[in-house]
């Protein structure tokens, strides 16, 4: 796999080697960031307080931050409507959980559940139309996998034993996939520059 679109054009080469750079760091950072995120939820997250609150409507403003970067650095090869569905969809989720952290931990996993439903199908979607450049198939699986957790949330948040601190296994594992990712493009990137 090639990191470089070829057009005869160095500088769209160059451009490209940039752009799949810059997503190789963003996506180390959003594995720092997850596993922090999830340490500290859990840590906090035997009931709903200020911490926790604090947490929840963090992690989906970091995905809106990150879809920002990841937009603004990807290059014009690539695909930036879905990009445009995941910052409105991350908006969403942040607005909704501030919105219900004040009627329990149920209605909190039920927005989780949302989002990660429709944020995993999004996430699938930018992952196949990258595909070429490499590093995708972790965001492949991260997406689908996106998909079946937020149905688990929501059957959670239905039984008697709802808690937050599945929301922190949730972020932990998407950031191993965030950390395969960047992995596998730093290769692609080292292999293209030799």
């Amino acid at each position: 796999m090639s990191a470089s679109v070829h057009t005869g054009d160095p500088g769209v080469a160059v451009r490209a080697a940039s752009s799949t750079r810059a997503l190789r760091n963003l996506y180390f950072a959003r594995f720092g960031f997850a596993v922090t995120w999830a340490i500290l939820l859990i840590a906090t997250a035997t009931s709903i307080n200020a911490g926790s609150i604090a947490l929840l409507v963090i992690y989906p403003l970091f995905d809106v931050a990150a879809a920002i970067i990841d937009f603004r650095s990807s290059g014009s090869s690539r695909p930036k409507a879905p990009l445009y569905i995941n910052i409105a969809l991350s908006l969403a989720a942040a607005i909704g959980l501030a919105a219900v952290v004040g009627s329990g931990i149920p209605d909190v996993l039920r927005v989780w559940g949302i989002w990660a439903i429709t944020a995993g199908i999004v996430q699938l979607i930018v992952a196949v139309l990258r595909w070429r450049i490499g590093g995708q198939l972790a965001q492949v699986l991260s997406g689908g996998l996106s998909v079946f957790a937020g149905a688990g949330f929501l059957l959670v948040a239905a039984g008697p034993n709802a808690a937050l601190t599945i929301a922190g296994g949730y972020a932990a594992l998407g950031g191993v996939f965030f950390l395969i990712s960047a992995i596998q493009l730093h290769r692609v990137i080292r292999k293209a520059g030799k």
